[in-house]
C-alpha cells in the first residue's frame, strides 16, 4: 500500500488537515506520528503547530492563490531573513545544521505556502545578501602569483590528498552581513567586501560559508566577530553535515592564533583539516 502524499491535496483539504493535526496534537497525539500517517514532513507539521501557538486557528487557514505563485512579500522576507540569519536549522527539525538552498526552498514551502525554483531562491539569497563571495582564487582581483601558485599547484594537490582520504574539500568564505533585512533600496543590503580574517568593521554579523569544489554552498550567520568558538561551532555543523572528513581552505587564517582551535584540530584525528593560503592559524 502506498503511502498518502499530502502536497496532491487541494488548499481547502489541506486546511482541515491542519486543524485537525492541531487538535490531535493538542489531545495528546505525536506531531511525528501525524506526519508519517499524513504523508507530511514533520517541519511541516511543526510549523503549523508554530503558526496556531502565534495566531490561532485563524493562522491555519488556506489563503487564495491569485496570479503568478513564487513572490514573497516584504514582510515575508524579512521574516525569513530573520529566521535564517538568528537560528539553527535543527531547531526548524531539519536534520542538518547549516542551511543549504534545498533546505530554505523547503522552509518557505513550510513557512509561507510558497512554492520556489532552486533558482529563485537563490535569486531571493542574493536580494537578501545571504550568499557568498566568488571563491577568492576566481575573482580577477586577486588573481596574484601567490593565488595562481595555489589554484594550479597546491589545490590539485590537495585535492588529490582529499580524494584518498575519502574527505570533502571546501573553500571557506566569511563576508559581513546586516542582522536585520531592509526592505528599501537593494543597495541597503549589500554586504561589505568579504573579509576572511572574520573582523565586521562594525557591522553586527558575519555569514561563513562552506563552498565544495561541485559549488554546494551550506553556511551560517554568527553574532559579531568571527571568534575561535564560533569557528570550531561551524566547522563541528559542517562534519556533522557531510559526515565525511573535510578539509576547508580560507584565504587568510580566519581567527587570530588559537590554541583552542589547535586542540580541536589535533582530537579530530584528522577528519578536519584546515588550508590558510597565506599567514598561519
Amino acid at each position: 500500500m502506498s503511502k498518502p502524499d499530502g502536497r496532491r491535496l487541494s488548499h481547502e483539504t489541506r486546511e482541515q488537515i491542519r486543524l485537525r493535526v492541531v487538535q490531535q496534537v493538542a489531545a495528546g497525539e505525536s506531531p511525528e506520528v501525524l506526519a508519517r500517517a499524513l504523508g507530511f514532513h514533520r517541519s511541516c507539521v511543526y510549523a503549523w503547530l508554530a503558526r496556531y501557538r502565534e495566531g490561532g486557528l485563524d493562522a491555519l487557514s488556506a489563503s487564495p492563490i491569485t496570479g503568478r505563485p513564487g513572490k514573497l512579500a516584504d514582510q515575508q522576507l524579512a521574516r525569513l531573513y530573520q529566521i535564517i540569519s538568528t537560528e539553527n536549522p535543527v531547531q526548524r527539525q531539519f536534520t542538518f545544521a547549516l542551511w543549504t538552498r534545498a533546505m530554505i526552498r523547503e522552509l518557505i514551502r513550510v513557512e509561507f505556502t510558497v512554492q520556489l525554483s532552486d533558482v529563485s531562491v537563490g535569486r531571493l539569497l542574493k536580494k537578501l545578501g545571504l550568499l557568498p563571495q566568488k571563491v577568492w582564487w576566481r575573482d580577477s582581483q586577486h588573481d596574484s602569483e601567490t593565488v595562481r601558485r595555489w589554484r594550479n599547484e597546491i589545490y590539485p594537490g590537495i585535492r588529490r590528498q582529499a580524494k584518498r582520504a575519502g574527505a570533502t574539500v571546501c573553500f571557506v568564505d566569511i563576508s559581513a552581513i546586516r542582522s536585520d533585512y531592509d526592505d528599501g533600496p537593494v543597495r541597503s543590503l549589500r554586504r561589505k567586501k568579504s573579509m576572511p580574517s572574520g573582523k565586521n568593521h562594525g557591522l553586527p554579523m558575519n555569514l561563513v560559508s562552506a563552498i565544495s569544489a561541485q559549488g554546494a554552498v551550506r553556511f551560517m550567520a554568527c553574532e559579531s566577530r568571527l571568534t575561535a568558538n564560533i569557528l570550531i561551532d561551524f566547522i563541528q555543523r559542517l562534519h556533522h553535515d557531510i559526515e565525511r572528513p573535510v578539509w576547508l581552505i580560507f584565504a587568510a587564517p580566519p581567527v587570530r592564533q588559537s590554541a583552542a582551535v589547535r586542540e580541536f584540530l589535533a582530537s579530530g584525528k584528522g577528519q578536519v583539516k584546515l588550508f590558510i593560503m597565506s599567514g598561519n592559524l
